[in-house]
């Protein structure tokens, strides 16, 4: 719906410059056009475009990894003193959120250890420093985090990597309690790294425990796992699982139909897993982003690269097209038109390969302003351009940046340009209408009041329970000045969205003398939002 509202607007504009420029004049041949007419139409259509790529989406996921190996994003360093860790992450999602994110994949589990108090593997060395070594004094890290991100209107996604079990071959400063000194005989070392056999039942069933621990005891939003399943490709090593071949290949001839089938087990129980402790946390999975090229499957893309099928096995389409995902999360990380990997064909290739569920693209922040020689990321428009071929696919529902500093430093005024145009508004994350597509109740009895101190107090009466009886989540305030439209499908008119019960708001943006018009609607957790509640019409003496 939103990309025909643009359309239908993109082809006014245009129709009428058509008409005041060319049905008003003479038509010339080529040869005898005026060179400012052509120079007149560039400017035009140039201004057309601004104004298309300008135009925001209501509902769109804008997320950022915050990336936790090798402390890529957070905390700086290991062993910082607890309260400056917590001071990174609240300046880091202060940040964030002034961006214009709306959500936050946090990465919790970076190999087999914990950045989260009720775990049963040990706390991460790139927390404390030492590997099982707990914070002093004693706090989680993800309850924070999850509080952090809900006060600023951003879902927290947990992200785990499955398989990793470590990042390198220090293993003697592994904790006596991590699993791979406990069940030494779930691992195959490949690279130096020590990797969960995907092969083995008992490996399966573990990793689903352990994702489970935080589906139970935590409120997150979703359920992230990141492309690590069997290692990318080393020249010279081998992947040592033939014995795990001979123990539970039966029925296999191919030891490669094994593996795929082993990944898709574990993602098979996952999605039935997750969704049955808790039906509203989503489910998503962010692989390698060449499913296969299509010189070695005609059902893969016009690429020519690494692909996630064929070398790590990981048959993404499949979990799709099963329903197994709730989203997914390809890392497009080349620029548009690229000779190997066209940003712009694997963006057509996955929109043509979600079988009706979520896509948000993973993007390459971190390689804005690279020092490669050649690259396109050095133009500032090339990633406004990936932003806006996205917008343009009304299958692609938002997009993912790696990684979360990566954005910081503003690179070619990237940050900005998100700021101040693309996330300009606010926008609520896409429904998933296969989880729960029961609105709440719209709030009622709203009342507005202008106070002394310039401000404006909001306030209303929580409705009841929705059809399905599930509580409101939160809620969503608009606003409007005399004479503006009244129109709660355009996100400029979003003056907050609150993820929280408190049936009271204050509006301190106020200018004196003008009137206001207000209208709050319900939300529930996966942001399905109810009717508008009355208006209300304030005017500020």
């Amino acid at each position: 719906m939103y990309f025909c509202r643009r359309f239908v607007f993109i082809l006014f504009l245009l129709s009428t410059y058509i008409f005041r420029v060319y049905a008003q004049q003479p038509v010339q041949s080529p040869a005898k056009a005026d060179p400012l007419a052509k120079k007149t139409d560039k400017t035009i259509l140039k201004a057309i475009d601004s104004i298309r790529t300008q135009t925001e989406p209501k509902r769109e996921f804008r997320g950022a990894w915050v990336a936790t190996v090798e402390n890529i994003d957070w905390p700086s360093e290991p062993g910082l003193p607890v309260d400056q860790q917590k001071k990174e992450l609240t300046t880091l999602f202060d940040f964030l959120q002034d961006a214009g994110m709306n959500a936050i994949i946090f990465q919790i589990r970076p190999a087999a250890d914990a950045f989260y108090a009720k775990s049963r593997e040990p706390w991460s060395k790139w927390l404390t420093g030492k590997q099982g070594l707990a914070p002093d004094p004693a706090y989680d890290p993800l309850e924070f985090a999850i509080s952090e991100a809900h006060k600023r209107g951003m879902e927290l996604h947990a992200w785990f990597n499955p398989y990793r079990a470590t990042n390198d071959n220090k293993y003697s400063t592994l904790s006596p309690t991590h699993i791979t000194n406990i069940k030494p005989e779930w691992f195959f070392t490949y690279g130096g790294k020590k990797q969960f056999d995907p092969g083995i039942p008992e490996v399966r069933d573990y990793i689903v425990k352990v994702f489970l621990d935080v589906v139970d005891n935590y409120d997150i939003d979703g359920v992230h796992m990141d492309d690590y399943f069997y290692p990318y490709e080393i020249s010279g090593q081998h992947i040592n699982d033939a014995a795990t071949f001979k123990a539970y290949g039966g029925g296999f001839t191919d030891i490669n139909d094994w593996r795929h089938h082993n990944v898709d087990t574990l993602i098979e129980m996952l999605g039935d897993s997750i969704h049955q402790h808790k039906p509203r946390v989503k489910f998503g999975v962010s692989p390698f982003g060449i499913w296969a090229n299509k010189y070695q499957n005609p059902g893969g893309s016009e690429t020519h690269g690494g692909s996630s099928y064929y070398e790590t096995f990981a048959d993404s389409r499949k979990w799709m097209k099963e329903g197994w995902l709730d989203y997914i999360t390809p890392q497009l990380y080349w620029p548009l038109n690229d000779r190997s990997a066209a940003f712009n064909n694997l963006v057509d290739w996955w929109s043509d390969n979600t079988y009706n569920r979520h896509l948000y693209v993973g993007m390459a922040a971190y390689r804005l302003n690279e020092h490669r020689k050649g690259s396109k990321f050095k133009d500032p428009a090339a990633m406004p351009d990936e932003i806006k071929y996205l917008r343009d696919n009304p299958r692609v529902q938002g997009s993912v940046y790696f990684s979360a500093r990566s954005l910081e430093n503003n690179p070619l005024g990237f940050t900005d340009s998100l700021k101040n145009n693309y996330y300009k508004y606010p926008a609520l994350p896409p429904e998933m209408l296969w989880l729960d597509s029961v609105p709440p109740n719209p709030p009622a009895a709203l009342t507005a009041a202008a106070t002394p101190k310039n401000t404006i107090e909001l306030r209303w009466v929580a409705p009841a329970l929705a059809k399905d009886n599930e509580p409101v989540y939160g809620y969503v305030i608009y606003r409007f000045e005399a004479g503006d439209k009244i129109n709660t499908e355009d996100p400029q008119n979003i003056l907050n969205i609150e993820y929280n019960t408190n049936t009271s708001y204050t509006d301190d943006s106020v200018e004196k003398g003008k009137t206001y018009r207000y209208i709050v609607t319900a939300i529930d957790r996966l942001k399905n939002e109810s009717e508008a509640s009355t208006m209300v019409t304030v005017a500020v003496p």
